[in-house]
């Protein structure tokens, strides 16, 4: 079976218009669709949750502005 790869970017959810295909009349083929992964989107998810765990411990509110600017002068 040969393959053939084409990207695209979706403007319309509900058709996909494939053209220019290197395919002969008649001749069968499979379509498989892979959305792109987006490494930045799954980065940011994971460092929103990250976020909230640390949030959640226990302390954590306790911890006052003047004690984060000192640490932040390294103090």
């Amino acid at each position: 079976m040969n393959a053939y790869k084409k990207y695209i970017t979706i403007t319309d959810p509900s058709q996909l218009i494939l053209s220019d295909l290197p395919f002969q009349v008649g001749q069968r083929v499979e379509i498989i669709i892979l959305a792109e992964d987006n490494p930045r989107a799954e980065i940011s998810k994971k460092l929103k949750y990250l976020f909230d765990i640390t949030q959640s411990l226990p302390g954590v509110q306790d911890i006052t502005e003047a004690e984060i600017e000192a640490y932040q002068r390294g103090e």
